[in-house]
């Protein structure tokens, strides 16, 4: 950086937002402060609408014509940036304050190549020459870690992968040095490897450029793998402010205790030790309750005491002058005490066999050149490659993998949205691999449902909540009469914790978890022996997610419904999984039971995936495996095994075996198998990637 600062670079304080409609003031974030400190990370955590992005953009001073600063200040190095001319803020924004947001696509320009776009900034920042902004584009694409610089700065932005993109944004944000970088959600829309590359580089820039960063996120592990200090926000507020130490081991608020009861972290299991939802919804700007925001929420809720203020303050942790909470009652909290009215379930034995596949493969034939008109030759992309596995009743069985490794493809090969190419997938004994959807008959279809990652796309605007449910029913023939469709209506919402009065809404007078909710009565509303769900909480909060996954979990006890789980995210398949399927461009590479799957011998695809999860504990010890490289095309797959390319074992097996054929598949132990051509050796070897310290 070109000069130095020794005071905090970012300081706000008792700031208030608020956005004006022609009805009223709608206060967005009250009473909040933060600073971060010269080469610091400062990690800003919440639900959706708690007003997190509002603060970002009340930094930048881009609230738009109905938001405003109505309290408080911003300070910049020492400078107010509300009291700023905009030319005074035109200099600082871009050149020291930079900001990366959660869509690469939004920041970059479709028409215009990389190396203009990130060539722009010095030129107009710094007035640097063509050569110079050329010179300094080359060196922070290297820095980011694409390969191939030169390629990448002639290349559009549809021709990188959502990965690439994220980081050109990150190059472009680093290109001017700044002093802050605010990075807002900045790796949701990726796979958790490119997130883990994403993470570890952004530490690293934050190191090389002394960058102080303010990182908004939902996801706890990546703040505690990312951050100095963290600022839980709820309802527009600050909660607790500390260290990651102090707030991740000795929380003293109830909604950072809340949000730590609804994540998966290593030792929760459904059965034994479930996750523990926040009860009750998120208060609505305009409709905050008296006293604490928190209150209705709270298990420490006093009547007379935490809603007789008019706002509570922020106080400072006896012993930590740094670590302050937002809470009455803070000192007198058992803070160790077990979560009360905690339902222990029983574990289900899966049942007999429900689905087998038999070698299935789906291939898709496309015109090398078709997009541009040219009659060519056709190229094969493999989506699916012999995949054989059975899936039991009431068992939930969890397929993992990165974008592009065939989940989705199989997925619509079983709803019947495709056909299989070759194999034989059999339903409850019955083949369905080559009949499409619309040839299915009505029971064929209700027994094959899916619940998508996306609840605002799948529900129809237009329609009624129980309107949509009714139709399901319909067209899997259920009900003798209207009446009969409408009771069972009724009764899908009761079975889904939904109220029944919500069978009259629209779906744009739902939250995100509600729809969701919705969309599984749905795909339940038949009576479904399979359930495909498509990263069903992928788009939720964390909060949303606890509640949802236990529904996913009760109706599954109550209806024996097998649950195919795609997912992602690992820290949830280790709860709620029964087997793990992990698949590598259309191949099955590891199969079998959770425990198996999480513990080593692992397949070394397996092993990078499980140190790529962010886990919110500070007890958590994790072998750094960062994998380069993005998974290759399906249509030019490499020859051998799959993984080849990005393998860290490979130099293990002899004579380039693992370039020529694909691996076998062995069986390591009863129901465990790898696709690999490691040695017995290598495998007993293997250690595990997560650690718990001991106690």
């Amino acid at each position: 950086m070109t000069e130095t600062y020794d005071g905090p670079i970012l300081e706000i304080e008792d700031l208030s937002i608020s956005f004006f409609t022609r009805l009223r003031e709608i206060p967005a974030v009250m009473d909040f402060s933060v600073k971060v400190m010269p080469g610091e990370a400062v990690g800003l955590v919440g639900e959706s609408g708690c007003g997190k992005s509002t603060v970002a953009l009340g930094i930048m001073q881009d609230l738009g014509k109905n938001g405003r600063v109505v309290g408080g200040t911003i300070k910049f190095k020492g400078r107010d940036l509300n009291t700023m001319s905009r030319e005074e803020l035109r200099r600082v924004r871009g050149s020291e304050i930079a900001m990366i947001y959660q869509e690469p696509m939004a920041s970059l320009n479709p028409a215009m190549k990389i190396g203009r776009q990130l060539m722009e900034v010095p030129m107009i920042h710094k007035g640097s020459s063509e050569k110079d902004a050329f010179e300094r584009a080359l060196q922070v694409v290297t820095d980011v870690k694409l390969p191939d610089p030169k390629r990448i700065l002639n290349s559009y932005p549809h021709q990188l992968s959502g990965g690439q993109q994220q980081r050109i944004v990150i190059a472009m944000a680093l290109m001017a040095e700044p002093s802050l970088l605010i990075l807002d959600e900045p790796t949701t829309a990726l796979d958790v490897t490119v997130e883990a590359a994403v993470v570890e580089l952004v530490k690293e820039l934050g190191r090389k450029y002394g960058t102080s960063m303010l990182f908004i996120s939902h996801n706890l592990g990546l703040v505690l793998e990312t951050c100095d200090r963290i600022c839980v926000m709820y309802s527009g507020e600050a909660v607790e402010t500390g260290s990651i130490e102090d707030v991740f081991d000795q929380m003293m608020h109830p909604y950072t205790q809340a949000l730590f009861r609804s994540i998966p972290l290593p030792g929760a299991d459904k059965a034994t030790r479930p996750l523990v939802a926040i009860p009750g919804n998120f208060p609505l700007p305009h409709e905050r309750p008296p006293g604490c925001n928190f209150g209705p929420r709270c298990d420490y809720f006093e009547a007379g005491r935490c809603d007789a203020v008019s706002r509570v303050p922020m106080d400072s942790v006896p012993g930590d002058e740094r670590h302050r909470t937002r809470c009455l009652q803070f000192r007198e909290i058992d803070w160790n005490a077990p979560p009360a009215n905690v339902v222990v379930k029983e574990k289900t034995e899966p049942g007999r066999p429900v689905l087998s596949m038999k070698g299935l493969k789906k291939y898709y034939e496309v015109a090398a050149n078709s997009l541009f008109g040219g009659s060519g030759a056709t190229k094969v992309v493999k989506a699916n490659e012999t995949l054989t596995f059975e899936a039991r009743e009431s068992e939930t069985l969890a397929i993992v993998g990165e974008s592009g490794c065939g989940k989705s493809t199989f997925a619509k090969v079983l709803m019947g949205l495709e056909t299989a190419t070759d194999g034989t997938i059999l339903l409850d004994g019955r083949s369905i691999e080559d009949i499409p959807i619309e040839k299915r008959d009505p029971r064929t279809v209700a027994d094959v449902q899916m619940v998508f990652q996306n609840p605002f796309d799948t529900l129809n605007p237009s329609m009624t909540v129980g309107r949509q449910i009714i139709r399901a029913l319909e067209v899997f023939g259920v009900g003798a009469s209207d009446a009969d469709r409408r009771e069972r209506m009724l009764t899908l919402l009761d079975l889904v914790k939904l109220p029944r009065e919500f069978a009259g809404r629209m779906p744009r007078q739902l939250s995100g978890g509600q729809k969701q909710r919705v969309g599984i009565a749905r795909a339940f509303a038949g009576g479904a022996r399979i359930v495909v769900a498509d990263e069903p909480v992928s788009a939720l909060d964390v909060s949303v997610q606890a509640a949802v996954t236990d529904l996913l979990m009760d109706i599954q006890h109550e209806q024996k419904t097998t649950l195919l789980f795609i997912s992602h995210d690992l820290s949830i398949v280790r709860y709620l999984s029964d087997r793990v399927m992990v698949m590598y461009l259309g191949h099955v590479v590891e199969l079998g039971t959770t425990e198996q799957v999480f513990a080593p011998p692992y397949h070394p695809y397996t092993e990078a995936l499980l140190s790529a999860v962010p886990i919110a504990d500070t007890a958590v010890h994790k072998k750094r495996i960062v994998l380069e490289g993005d998974v290759p095309s399906a249509m030019n797959p490499p020859p051998g095994c799959p993984f080849q390319t990005r393998c860290r074992w490979k130099d293990h097996v002899p004579d380039g075996l693992c370039d020529r054929e694909v691996p076998p598949v062995r069986i390591l132990a009863e129901g465990h198998q790898v696709k690999c051509h490691l040695s017995d050796a290598d495998f007993a070897a293997m250690e595990p990637v997560i650690t718990l310290a001991a106690e």
